[in-house]
C-alpha cells in the first residue's frame, strides 16, 4: 500500500486557549511509531519544501515568528469558486492565508507540547455553518465527491456537538459560511486538497479539494472531512514530526497554537483522520481519537 501526501491548510486536534480542564480521560491508547513504514509514502499535493520562497524577509519573519515552517513559503494566486482570484501565501505544502489572516494571529508560546492531538487557539463559536457544496462549471464537485461531502458532513453532525452543518448544493456561495469546491483545473499536478483556520469565531470558508477523480468515495470523504477540520481549528494530528508524509518536521507551534486535547494518544496515531498525509484505502472515518478530540473542544 503507498501512501499519499495530503497537504492540507493547516489543523490538528490539544490543550485549547483558555481551558483549564482536568484531563477527564484516564486511558489512553498508546500507538506503536512503526506501524507505518515510510519507505512507502509517494508525495502528492504541493511539497513547497523543494520550491525557494517567493516571500520577501519580512513575510518570513512573520510565519518564523508564529512557529510555522517559512521553508518554500509561497505567495499565489488562489483562484476561488466562479474564477475570482485572491492573493495567498501557501505554507507547508497545505495552509493557505492572505497575509491579512497570517499578520492577525494571535501568537502565543507554548514550553510543553505533547505527542497528542492537537487544535489551534481559533477555534469556531456555537453555531450552524452553512456548508454549499459548489456545482458550477469547472471547479463543480463530481457525483462521488457531493456524495462523499454529504458523507463527511453527517459524520459531523451525527456526534452532537456544539457546531452543526446545513449542508445544500450549488453555485451562490456567497452568503454561506463554507464553499467546498473542485479545483483540480487550477490544480493540476496534485491530489488532495487545502483549506485555513478560523477567525473571529467563524469557520474558513474556502475548502478546495484537487486530484481525485481516481479515489474512491471513502478517500474522497476522507480529504473532506480533514480539510474541514482545518476549517474548525484542528492542526495535523502528527504535526510534531509529520510522520504520516514519512517525515521528521515539526510544524511549530504557531501563533494559532499547538495544544494537546486530554484523552488523544500519547505518540503516533496511524488512524487518525487529522494526519498530514492519508492512504489510498481510508474508510473516511472518525477514529475514537478524533471523536474524543471533537467532543472535548465542541
Amino acid at each position: 500500500m503507498k501512501l499519499q501526501r495530503l497537504f492540507i491548510v493547516p489543523a490538528v486536534f490539544g490543550l485549547l486557549l483558555g481551558s483549564c480542564e482536568a484531563d477527564k480521560v484516564t486511558s489512553e491508547e498508546v500507538l506503536d511509531t512503526n506501524q507505518i513504514d515510510n519507505s512507502e509514502r509517494i508525495i502528492l499535493g504541493v511539497n513547497t519544501s523543494e520550491t525557494p520562497s517567493n516571500l520577501d524577509q519580512p513575510t518570513l519573519d512573520l510565519i518564523s515568528k508564529n512557529h510555522l515552517s517559512a521553508l518554500g513559503a509561497q505567495r499565489e494566486e488562489m483562484v476561488l469558486p466562479g474564477g475570482e482570484k485572491r492573493e495567498v501565501i501557501r505554507i507547508e505544502g497545505d495552509i493557505v492565508m492572505s497575509l491579512e489572516e497570517l499578520s492577525g494571529l494571535d501568537f502565543q508560546g507554548y514550553e510543553d507540547i505533547h505527542n497528542k492531538q492537537y487544535s489551534t487557539n481559533a477555534l469556531v463559536s456555537p453555531q450552524t455553518i452553512t456548508v454549499i457544496g459548489y456545482t458550477g462549471g469547472s471547479q463543480a464537485l463530481t457525483s462521488n465527491e457531493r456524495t462523499a461531502l454529504s458523507w463527511a458532513i453527517a459524520n459531523y453532525n451525527r456526534l452532537n456537538l456544539n457546531i452543526n452543518f446545513n449542508l445544500t448544493f450549488g453555485t451562490n456561495y456567497q452568503n454561506k459560511d463554507m464553499v467546498v469546491y473542485n479545483n483540480t483545473v487550477n490544480n493540476p499536478s496534485g491530489a488532495g486538497g487545502s483549506a485555513g483556520f478560523p477567525s473571529n469565531g467563524n469557520p474558513n470558508k474556502f475548502v478546495q479539494i484537487f486530484g481525485l477523480s481516481n479515489y474512491n468515495t471513502n478517500v474522497i470523504e476522507h480529504v473532506i472531512t480533514h480539510e474541514i477540520g482545518h476549517s474548525v481549528g484542528f492542526r495535523h494530528t502528527d504535526f510534531f514530526s509529520r510522520q504520516s508524509c514519512g517525515q521528521n518536521t515539526n510544524e511549530g507551534t504557531a501563533g494559532v497554537g499547538a495544544n494537546y486535547i486530554p484523552g488523544t494518544p500519547q505518540g503516533f496515531d496511524p488512524t487518525s483522520i487529522m494526519l498530514a498525509c492519508f492512504s489510498n484505502n481510508e474508510d473516511g472515518e472518525f477514529n475514537s481519537n478524533d471523536v474524543t478530540a471533537l467532543n472535548f473542544l465542541y
